[in-house]
């Protein structure tokens, strides 16, 4: 998956549509200090009354003869661990805010480590018996970079709507997902690769094991993610070794069940031996024979490697006993509840090509259903063709993707939800081109606009209320539905109805669900 100042907020009293807040048992309010399976950890309250804790371990530092093994458990302490400040972000190249992504969209500058493997949770429960509804927030950055202590992520604002709200970091890169056959062999299950994801699934057992105790329920556990971070939803979905820890999943702009081109190797997903190959290059470049040698390496300079093109989801016979799409098409998923969506612009191409230039490429890409497909993607001249390259550029990244995961598993019986996010982004400058952006809508999903520096208006302020709280709600019942709120229907393959989530939210039927089919037909994964 292709990868604050603060500014006055508009109080809308008469339009705000909050999701209802449910009261604790008991009145006692939780202390800033709490105990978990490893010890205890203590926490800040901050003025709205929230409870955070940030930085606490869920698993051993992933370093020296740890780097490239599943994470390992955490070992008890003693004493009080202070858990006021985000610990490190990933070990990753250095945050550059670039194209439509300020640097509200990044982590910090620093501290960013090997030494990554910490999470952070938001509540406002009374009570360690509350027992809130849970949301686990899966982080984007196309597997290379991103971590928990982004300031759009920060879960205040959710907290105070009545969850508990969770954040984590996993591993991205080199450090997450290289594969290599002497990683395989000293390896109890015999795999390699796919180490973000075990911490993932690390991640989300701390959860099962310890989130009761900050007033969360471990039997109503939401997972979200956006982008790289949906991808993620979309695999734990899959994963046998998720199975029971997420009740209900969502999953913005992000899937992994159609290709980029007809006919070619579904590279999303690689097998065994094709991820370890690439690992045996690795060892080449830096003239190393055994992974202790790999393993010596410092961090940094294994960074500059540059192994962002090859972050995979490696289908391992482990954490993915087949591909992603296989396991669906076979009904083998976890049972889940799902809402899913994309935006109404994502990603726009950075070199748009002239109508004659974008028509040659589609040839050359799509052979003989080329002509089919520029039906759909018009390029009579170049203005029509630069619109058709956003769209087709959309659509194969997201909107094919999450259209088809939505399909699948309303055809499995499963209850779905799916929206469009159709709101311009306000920007200025250079920023106003951008409109319904990639990653555009989480601000306004987790209630974070004034994380943001963009000149919001009215209508950001009542859609970020509405569609928080309509995240809210499905973390809390799996229906995204409220007092106040428009009505979302549930999605029906043949009504095809899904929420706009724009200017003025409304239900509607999704528009080019023929073109979105048809890609779906040339380019579905194996």
């Amino acid at each position: 998956m292709k990868k604050g100042i603060t500014v006055p907020v508009c109080f809308l009293t008469l339009f705000s549509f909050f999701a209802p807040i449910p009261k604790d048992d008991m009145s006692d309010p939780i202390s800033t200090t709490v105990k978990t399976t490893e010890g205890i950890v203590k926490g800040v309250r901050g003025k709205s009354g929230i409870l955070s804790f940030k930085g606490i371990p869920f698993a051993l530092p992933p370093i020296g003869e740890l780097r490239w093994k599943a994470p390992k458990a955490m070992k008890p302490w003693a004493g009080i661990k202070t858990c006021e400040v985000f610990e490190p972000s990933p070990m990753q190249n250095k945050p550059v805010p670039v194209s439509m992504w300020t640097e509200e969209f990044f982590i910090p500058k620093e501290p960013i480590s090997e030494d990554c493997l910490y999470l952070n949770v938001w509540t406002g429960a009374k009570s360690a018996g509350a027992k809130k509804p849970v949301l686990v927030w899966i982080y984007g950055g196309s597997l290379t970079s991103g971590g928990s202590g982004v300031p759009i992520y920060d879960g205040e604002a959710m907290a105070k709507k009545g969850i508990v709200f969770v954040i984590f970091n996993y591993r991205v890169g080199i450090f997450g997902f290289l594969a290599h056959p002497d990683l395989t062999k000293e390896s109890p299950q015999k795999v390699s690769g796919n180490y973000g994801f075990l911490d993932q699934i690390a991640a989300l057992r701390w959860v099962r094991n310890n989130i009761a105790v900050f007033g969360g329920d471990p039997d109503n556990v939401t997972i979200d993610g956006q982008s790289a971070g949906a991808g993620a939803v979309n695999c734990l979905i899959a994963s046998p070794l998720a199975k029971g820890l997420f009740q209900k999943a969502i999953a913005q702009s992000g899937a992994d069940f159609i290709k980029d081109t007809p006919g070619s190797p579904d590279i999303n997903d690689p097998d065994l031996k094709m991820a370890e190959q690439e690992g045996i290059r690795v060892s080449e470049q830096f003239k190393v024979s055994s992974i202790a040698g790999l393993r010596n390496i410092p961090a940094e300079q294994l960074q500059k490697l540059n192994f962002n093109d090859w972050s995979w989801v490696v289908v391992d016979g482990y954490f993915l006993p087949l591909t992603v799409a296989a396991i669906f098409r076979q009904h083998k998923e976890n049972n889940v509840a799902l809402l899913t969506g994309w935006n109404e612009d994502e990603i726009l191409p950075e070199h748009v090509k002239t109508a004659a230039d974008f028509q040659k490429d589609v040839q050359k890409n799509f052979g003989s259903y080329g002509k089919e497909l520029l039906e759909y993607y018009p390029a009579s001249n170049d203005s029509e063709a630069a619109i058709s390259q956003g769209k087709l550029s959309r659509d194969i990244w997201f909107g094919a993707n999450n259209y088809t995961f939505a399909n699948i598993e309303t055809s499995h019986g499963k209850t779905v939800y799916v929206y469009r996010f159709t709101r311009r982004v306000p920007g200025a400058g250079l920023y106003a081109k951008y409109g319904a952006f990639h990653a555009g809508e989480v601000p306004y999903v987790l209630d974070n606009l004034k994380y943001v520096n963009r000149p919001w208006e009215p209508t950001d302020h009542q859609l970020a209320n509405t569609m928080s709280s309509y995240w809210v709600n499905f973390a809390r019942s799996g229906n995204p539905n409220g007092e106040g709120l428009p009505e979302w229907p549930i999605y029906e393959i043949h009504l095809k109805k899904i929420m706009d989530l724009g200017d003025h939210s409304s239900a509607k039927t999704l528009p080019d669900s023929a073109r979105l089919n048809f890609l779906y037909s040339i380019l579905a994964a194996q």
